[in-house]
């Protein structure tokens, strides 16, 4: 099947990047700080599942825009990238805090979506502003979700949680896998590697760094499982989902045994 060819790409690092990373650093701190001060309060729900609402629509509204005769490109359109079945998943943590779902939305957001913020790979095929403004949206949010919902509201993902995240990522790849060979398409870039520069070109060439990824990603994820899983840490945060997927830390501090009360 026939891949159109892009217009244009937006430039690794030029301004229009850093302009981007910039902003979703600055917007990471200052939603952290609000998250903190409406945890636990009705506040806090309405703006998740208002915040996840929208991101949910403004998906569907970009897939299927994207699936329209005039815009279909069948390397393009089909949400078979990691990106496009994080973003549902972000939605479902924000509106229902399901665990599994937050599970996803930490070791994803975290890793796989980072790499397309840290190095995108951001091809111009029709509305270059169009298309620069939906792709930073969509990957700011799916960028700040994981931080708010951890860092902000105290969620606290678990070694089960960590498995299903792990699992999840390795079906998908499948899924992905097969919809490459059956198209010719590069979803998951299971085919190939972007044109441009990124992280797994420090993992070897073309088939090999599927390996290679797949085992730091386990890596990174199991030290990222690390810091809330210690027993010190665990003591205030109970677990709050039947999958035993999150814990949820209310904010308490907690004291280290073997100490006297002052």
């Amino acid at each position: 099947m026939e891949i159109a060819e892009p217009i244009g790409r937006m430039t690794l690092f030029g301004p229009e990047h850093l302009t981007a990373l910039a902003g979703i650093a600055l917007g990471a701190v200052v939603l952290v700080v609000m998250a903190r001060r409406t945890r636990g309060t009705r506040t806090e729900l309405r703006i998740t599942h208002a915040t996840g609402w929208a991101l949910l629509v403004v998906t569907v509204g970009w897939t299927v825009w994207g699936m329209m005769p005039s815009h279909w490109d069948i390397g393009q359109s089909l949400p078979f990238h990691f990106s496009d079945v994080l973003r549902i998943v972000t939605a479902i943590a924000l509106i229902t805090r399901a665990g599994w779902a937050i599970a996803i939305t930490y070791y994803w957001g975290l890793t796989l979506n980072l790499q397309s913020v840290v190095t995108p790979d951001l091809n111009y095929m029709q509305n270059p502003e169009l298309e620069f403004t939906v792709y930073w949206i969509l990957h700011a949010l799916a960028q700040w979700a994981p931080i708010v919902l951890v860092w902000g509201l105290g969620y606290r993902p678990t070694w089960r949680g960590f498995g299903v995240a792990y699992v999840s990522a390795l079906a998908w790849a499948v899924l992905a896998a097969t919809v490459n060979w059956a198209t010719g398409a590069n979803y998951g870039y299971l085919a190939q590697a972007p044109a441009g520069f990124s992280v797994l070109d420090l993992l070897g060439g073309w088939p090999w760094y599927i390996g290679v990824e797949i085992a730091v990603v386990a890596v990174v994820w199991m030290l990222m499982t690390l810091p809330w899983s210690e027993p010190e840490r665990l003591t205030r945060a109970p677990v709050v989902d039947c999958w035993r997927c999150v814990r949820r830390w209310d904010g308490t501090p907690v004291r280290p045994r073997g100490r006297a009360s002052a």
